[in-house]
């Protein structure tokens, strides 16, 4: 066939294959996010407004059109192809070419054509569009007060998509058949439920009911109904928990202190921030201080949790999160949150639907069982969801979204390699924050948040996801790649994968890994790890770390100084312990050290310096995570944590944006002719200060100040001997904004181009894409001439 030529492509970032046409029939190949985004009917309302004849069909991965006209019409129907994709629509490539004309002049949108070895990404879920909540509150509309309303532009994809291509008959809504005015929507190329494969209304579709409410009349409890009665039960301060989208929230009311409280001590969590939901901007305007950038992140069709600052004088109740600055905030994304929120009159707390440390519950009766504790009554509906899917969580570092957690409305969009992989494979990521990711050619699926592999449920909820991944991906891997740490249960689980190798990658470099692959940077690199804990190469706990990298390779060239690191993992709850170990290299250093032992009976402080004598259980750590963790000890922001990262989180909040110059961080050079970060001189100098009476605050801030100064310094210092020009950042501590935007900014007046996390999480969740990225290359290597 006769390659088409077209004019100049509007989408920078698609590739087209074919230029103007010279037929009048063409048949175009659309590859992309462009199933389950109502992508059909725009092409067949798009085909007869050019007065184009021929169809189009999801085929597997892709969206296939014919069309037939004149040669004008063919030009301009591909230009408005891609300038007026559906917004959910990412179109990657479009592929023409010609075809014999063959009189057609209807358009049609035909059944899907089935393709076992195509892959197609799938669409996450996103909010509710601005039309259908006009819909949902008009109440001379069909569908008014409906909470399951959606439309081609919004609602769920992903948690309700079991099979590619996308139809209704392969998602969970395939038992709900539609109504006659539902399929008259459905089969109007005028409307916007045109081929809506989640259209419903109350008649047909989805029900919601209350069960379990405090007067006993559940039974009676539905529609809008059982959401009114939710509502007051939330003004009453009593918890409910409400099935949502990809699993279950516990809400209660985010005013009320009490119920607060009753919620932490029932779900079993302690301290950790909960996320408030409210329906509008304006509403979240009056709990926090948004920037734009901010503002435009709450609001965005994702509608992700974003940490935002809190307004001194928000109603909230103080246990909300504990100790910090910042309040995790999401704007209402379904109809049924619009609903409760518009009946209720107040911010709720919506957190996940489990207890501490499981997956959310996603099935009605399995909430009931593991949430029956926790919940005095249940907002259920009865559309089944395909995929467990989290919130995404995510901060402005300056006006720039920076991932904390990424799942709801993001995932499992894929996040393309440099190079494409000779062979499938699949890395199963860290032990903490776990994702996994499933590579094929350079297409690489990383999944939405996993959690911690500390139990059986997350074990089963990995597995789970694995499976359905590689049923809708159509991928199986050949390789498994893991962490180097032999201990892991994510090394246990690769080992358990059926693959014909398994390639293990060292934590550290998976992170700068990451960083690379998701800019296609493949050369050389100056990478800065900085994080809690990973195992090195020599056996010993990193996380303080100068790496000369490229995505095949690592020489380590600096770290922080070595300290021990008594009791292992459980130092991690336990800052004052880290705080001994680092007194333990310089005992004479014990009077500046002493705020950072308070409360500690001398007892319990000789068994731990025993242990670090004898080096039990006290492995050798570099870890920049804990040196955060001993600066809050010594400054006595915490002494006992009841999360991992509490401590470095409440001393970034105490040192807000205030100003402060560095304190003394040198940096020396080993006998082996690598450098050496020694953290000593600055906690003397922080326990000095505080002795006299010196605001926390303002030390604080110098901590930082003197982390993110010292680390430039040496990376730039690495970087020039090296011949380098590029610096990367990855490691949970730059989730950080003040110490990513300060290493960031130094390192730039250096001259360096520095590339940081941007699409994923600079945390563990980022891990199994750098594995990935790293086996990919090694790989490659393998079979290159």
């Amino acid at each position: 066939m006769v390659p088409l030529r077209t004019r100049p492509d509007p989408c920078p970032d698609a590739v087209v294959s074919a230029l103007v046409p010279v037929s009048h029939a063409a048949r175009l190949r659309v590859t992309g996010v462009v199933q389950g985004v109502g992508f059909r009917p725009f092409v067949h309302r798009l085909a007869l407004r050019h007065g184009l004849g021929g169809w189009v069909r999801n085929n597997a991965g892709d969206v296939e059109i014919e069309i037939e006209g004149t040669t004008a019409a063919i030009v301009d129907f591909r230009t408005a192809l891609q300038r007026e994709a559906p917004p959910l629509a990412r179109i990657e490539r479009v592929e023409v070419e010609s075809l014999p004309p063959a009189g057609r002049t209807a358009f049609e949108i035909r059944t899907s054509s089935l393709n076992s070895e195509r892959r197609q990404p799938v669409s996450p879920d996103v909010a509710l569009c601005p039309a259908c909540e006009r819909e949902l509150c008009d109440p001379r509309d069909r569908r008014f007060g409906y909470a399951f309303i959606t439309c081609t532009d919004c609602g769920p994809r992903f948690t309700v998509i079991e099979a590619m291509p996308y139809d209704r008959e392969r998602t969970s809504m395939r038992v709900f058949p539609q109504c006659p005015d539902c399929e008259r929507e459905y089969h109007d190329p005028a409307g916007r439920r045109f081929h809506s494969e989640s259209n419903s209304c109350p008649r047909c579709g989805p029900h919601v009911w209350l069960q379990g409410d405090a007067d006993g009349a559940a039974a009676s409890r539905t529609g809008t109904e059982a959401i009114a009665a939710a509502a007051r039960l939330l003004r009453a301060g009593l918890i409910v928990a409400i099935r949502g989208l990809g699993g279950f929230h516990l809400a209660c009311d985010a005013t009320n202190a009490d119920a607060v409280s009753r919620l932490r001590e029932r779900k079993r969590r302690e301290a950790k921030p909960l996320a408030v939901m409210v329906r509008t901007l304006d509403d979240a305007r009056a709990l926090v201080t948004a920037t734009a950038a901010e503002g435009e992140l709450l609001s965005s069709r994702e509608r992700p949790i974003v940490l935002v600052r809190r307004n001194a004088d928000a109603p909230l109740a103080r246990s909300i999160a504990p100790g910090l600055d910042t309040v995790g905030v999401m704007l209402a994304y379904t109809p049924l949150h619009h609903l409760l929120l518009a009946q209720a009159g107040r911010p709720l707390v919506m957190t996940s639907g489990n207890a501490s440390d499981e997956p959310i519950a996603i099935a009605n009766d399995d909430a009931l069982r593991r949430l029956g504790g926790i919940a005095d009554a249940f907002l259920l509906h009865d559309r089944e969801i395909a995929a467990r899917y989290d919130d995404s969580v995510l901060r402005c570092v300056g006006d720039t979204p920076l991932f904390i957690r990424r799942a709801r409305g993001y995932a499992p969009l894929p996040v393309d390699l440099p190079l494409e992989s000779p062979r499938p494979l699949v890395a199963v990521g860290a032990l903490l924050k776990n994702t996994f990711t499933l590579v094929h050619g350079r297409r690489a699926w990383v999944s939405q948040h996993i959690g911690d592999l500390e139990n059986l449920e997350t074990l089963e909820h990995f597995q789970a996801t694995l499976d359905d991944f590689r049923r809708l991906f159509r991928i199986r891997p050949e390789v498994a790649v893991r962490d180097l740490h032999p201990g892991y249960l994510s090394s246990h689980l690769a080992a358990e994968l059926g693959c014909d190798r398994i390639i293990a990658v060292q934590h550290h470099h998976a992170h700068i890994a990451a960083v690379l692959a998701e800019h296609g940077h493949g050369g050389s690199t100056l990478g800065i790890a900085f994080d809690g804990t990973g195992y090195g190469d020599d056996g010993q706990v990193w996380g303080g770390e100068f790496l000369v990298a490229d995505l095949a390779e690592y020489t380590r060239v600096g770290r922080l100084r070595y300290a021990p690191l008594p009791g292992g993992d459980a130092a991690t709850r336990a800052p004052w312990r880290v705080a001994r170990g680092y007194l333990a290299l310089e005992p004479s250093l014990a009077g500046t050290f002493a705020p950072a032992f308070s409360g500690i009976d001398t007892h319990t402080l000789a068994i731990v310096d025993q242990q670090i004598a004898a080096g039990l259980n006290t492995p050798l750590a570099s870890s920049m995570g804990r040196l955060f963790d001993a600066a809050a000890a010594i400054l006595g922001v915490r002494t006992v944590a009841r999360y991992e990262g509490q401590a470095a989180m409440e001393l970034e909040a105490l040192a807000g944006s205030r100003l402060a110059a560095p304190l003394p961080f040198p940096a020396r050079q080993t006998p082996a002719g690598t450098w050496e970060l020694d953290p000593l001189p600055l906690l003397a100098a922080l326990g000095e200060s505080v002795a006299h009476g010196k605001d926390r605050g303002a030390l604080a801030a110098a901590f930082h100040e003197s982390v993110a100064a010292a680390a430039a310094e040496l990376a730039a210092r690495c970087a020039v001997d090296r011949g380098l020009t590029t610096a990367a950042l990855g490691g949970g501590c730059f989730q950080n904004a003040r110490l990513s935007e300060g290493v960031r900014r130094r390192l730039e007046q250096r001259g360096l181009r520095v590339l940081v996390p941007r699409r994923l999480s600079p945390n563990d969740g980022a891990i199994s894409y750098g594995q990935a990225a790293v086996a990919t290359a090694l790989l490659d290597r393998e079979v290159r001439p």
